[in-house]
């Protein structure tokens, strides 16, 4: 029970940190320079420009909500209640700006610089909401659907939602401000696809000793992680070996190696990296 309550409280957290990524990139660096980027917050910043009466707070709160609908539809109620939660924060924070830091002109002059802000804070914050199965709402839904239904990656699922977003930037906001959201879109796809693989990275290792107890216990009593050990015969030497399988994160592995070498300095070690573990101690499903 304690251990539930503490990963709740960390996923709250790493919500609400994610998602106020997301936000202060879209306001202090996205807003400005008209980058539609994709997402519902691009699409806003062409409708407040299309109907001046409609600031870019309130559309994102609107669409958002009827979006949440197709995502306690579709997706599964843990999804659509930490998105609730995530959408509604991300409103909030945008309209609050609005009033408390309204941004009438881009920090700076440099165009390219302000894109690279604008699409890696909330690239970062989407990768931390999509790894713990969450979302700021908007066309991240549809991108969770098109993963869930057609197998297809976070990354190019965000393009495929988005990318009829960044071309109308094309003709609303011209040709450079339209071809900068497209070159944004493409690079946030690349970042968030990145990003999650670099959060699920895990080493596995390949052992072939003598004498795999030591290793065995080391694992196990150490590391508190478990392993798979085999019999087998060396194809040069024809004699009898030990294959120890294992995966663990990137620092037990570096210890694992080290010990290794320690106790058995001719064993042969092979690393791997993964970031598709499935399996207790790593992702469920």
């Amino acid at each position: 029970m304690e251990q539930a309550q503490h990963s709740k409280s960390r996923d709250i957290l790493l919500i609400t940190f994610g998602t106020l990524l997301v936000a202060l990139g879209d306001h202090f660096f996205k807003f400005p320079n008209n980058f539609s980027t994709g997402g519902v917050t691009g699409l806003a910043v062409v409708v407040s420009k299309l109907i001046p009466g409609v600031t870019i707070g309130s559309f994102v709160f609107v669409v958002n909500m009827a979006l949440l609908v197709v995502a306690f539809l579709f997706l599964s109620r843990k999804f659509g209640l930490a998105t609730i939660y995530a959408s509604s924060l991300m409103s909030s924070v945008i309209w609050a700006m609005e009033f408390i830091y309204p941004m009438e002109a881009p920090f700076t002059d440099e165009p390219f610089l302000e894109l690279i802000f604008s699409v890696g804070l909330p690239a970062l914050g989407s990768a931390i909401l999509f790894n713990i199965g969450a979302s700021t709402g908007g066309t991240d839904i549809i991108a969770m659907l098109l993963r869930k239904y057609a197998n297809i990656d976070i990354g190019r699922a965000l393009l495929m939602a988005d990318i009829l977003v960044a071309v109308s930037g094309c003709f609303v906001f011209g040709i450079k401000t339209g071809l900068y959201s497209i070159l944004g879109l493409l690079m946030k796809s690349m970042v968030v696809d990145n990003v999650i693989e670099g959060f699920n990275l895990c080493k596995y290792m390949h052992i072939v000793c003598t004498d795999p107890e030591p290793v065995r216990d080391f694992i196990v009593e150490k590391l508190h992680r478990s392993a798979t050990i085999c019999e087998a015969t060396g194809a040069y030497t024809h004699h009898k070996v030990y294959l120890v399988l294992t995966v663990m994160t990137r620092g037990q592995a570096v210890i694992l190696r080290r010990y290794v070498r320690s106790v058995e300095p001719h064993a042969f070690i092979m690393v791997t990296n993964t970031s598709e573990i499935i399996g207790k101690g790593f992702r469920a499903d």
